[in-house]
């Protein structure tokens, strides 16, 4: 008896990956989404859904806010803390596990299906699992072999997916996150104001996100710096007044971004979202790369599933390249320039968001989705001027240079 070959096998129920399957199941596509944990389970996350990621959802789709914000205070560890609001909601506050059911539930109902508990070992494209040259084997981790057309890794930023693809990382940061519950004298002086703290290490930052009755409160900072991380978290929670409640979740996670001239596809094999490092570097925020990526990833599966030799599939897949770097990887080459500068010159940056207009505005228009860091840049001779500038600031303080 043949074995089932489906169009398009997504691998990680993330964002990314029920994007994915979302947009190959709305293209008329056979999708089959494989999923280790059983659904809802926890992500550790911030949980920000910008305008890009509203942008990019299915249609129809119900945002679960726990909050909307419309104010953000900006802290430099911990001092010369200034308040800046707007008139309109800048983003929206979500838990993970509700976010990522729906949007798996969005998936099944445009017809893709869905497989929990299906841990992925490894993808072969060639191979006694391999009937033929246009199919991809996926195996699992109890050693039933799973066929497609084209596969989409979505499985994370330990992507064993992205192993396979060759991804390269050029940044990894450690986030630590505790979920607070939190009494209602409390809940209530967060209600729709979010803090941002610019930490005491190079590219670190703090954040409280109000969610109802729990504060969602987190520091993100480079890899190796694991015990300092962990100091800054704790001395953060204890400067806010929330060192007396008991966290219901402590949890931690690495972030991980590419490098330039990391690959995005191999064969018939894609990678997306956090399995290719897709992410924004400077502030790590990964939900709108995820939810994009995912949608284009899908949607060039469905080309590479009906490509019929190598070359129409090397053409596709270099399409979906083309697509990431035109749009995610402008946005990723601008926040990598932001992070420098971030990284040396923290004080000069807080006061240029809390004390400047146009910079709150612009910090405003991108978390509402009506532009972006790398549109900012391209369209607005000042923000082009000033970041160019202090490039060339960055070059001259080297001391190489």
């Amino acid at each position: 008896m043949r074995q089932e070959v489906w169009d398009v096998v997504v691998v990680g129920a993330g964002p990314a990956g029920a994007s994915a399957a979302h947009a190959a199941a709305a293209a008329g596509r056979r999708v089959l989404l494989l999923e280790k944990a059983e659904l809802p389970r926890y992500k550790t996350c911030g949980g920000g859904i910008i305008g890009p990621s509203r942008d990019t959802l299915p249609p129809g789709f119900v945002l679960p806010f726990k909050d909307r914000v419309n104010a953000v205070t900006f802290t430099l560890n911990g001092r010369f803390g200034r308040t800046r609001r707007s008139r309109h909601m800048l983003f929206g506050l979500i838990n993970r596990p509700e976010f990522d059911a729906q949007l798996v539930a969005a998936a099944e109902k445009a017809g893709a299906q869905v497989r929990t508990g299906a841990q992925v070992a490894r993808v072969e494209q060639h191979g006694p699992a391999v009937p033929d040259r246009r199919t991809v084997a996926v195996v699992l981790a109890d050693g039933e072999t799973v066929l497609a057309r084209a596969v989409v890794g979505a499985d994370g930023s330990a992507s064993r997916i992205g192993a396979h693809v060759g991804v390269k990382m050029a940044q990894v940061d450690l986030g630590l996150e505790a979920e607070i519950p939190v009494p209602p004298t409390v809940a209530e002086d967060w209600k729709g104001r979010v803090l941002i703290d610019w930490g005491p290490l190079p590219g670190s930052y703090g954040w409280v996100f109000p969610k109802g009755d729990t504060l969602t409160v987190g520091v993100i900072s480079a890899k190796g710096e694991g015990a300092a991380t962990k100091r800054y978290l704790e001395d953060f929670i204890g400067r806010l007044g929330l060192a007396g409640f008991e966290p219901a979740v402590s949890s931690g996670h690495l972030t991980r971004c590419r490098a330039d001239d990391s690959p995005l596809s191999r064969g018939r094999v894609l990678v997306c979202g956090d399995a290719a490092g897709l992410l924004e570097p400077w502030t790590r925020e990964g939900i709108s790369f995820a939810l994009r990526s995912g949608r284009l990833a899908g949607e060039w599966a469905v080309r590479i599933a009906e490509a019929q030799d190598a070359v129409d599939t090397r053409r596709q897949a270099l399409n979906y390249a083309f697509a990431i770097k035109a749009g995610l990887g402008v946005e990723m080459a601008v926040g990598r320039r932001m992070l420098t500068l971030f990284e040396s010159r923290p004080g000069l940056l807080h006061a240029v968001i809390t004390g400047f207009r146009p910079a709150w505005r612009a910090f405003a228009r991108i978390t509402r989705g009506s532009t972006s860091l790398g549109e900012l840049v391209r369209t607005n001779p000042l923000a082009s001027r000033a970041l160019h500038g202090l490039d060339r600031r960055q070059s001259a303080d080297r001391p190489d240079s």
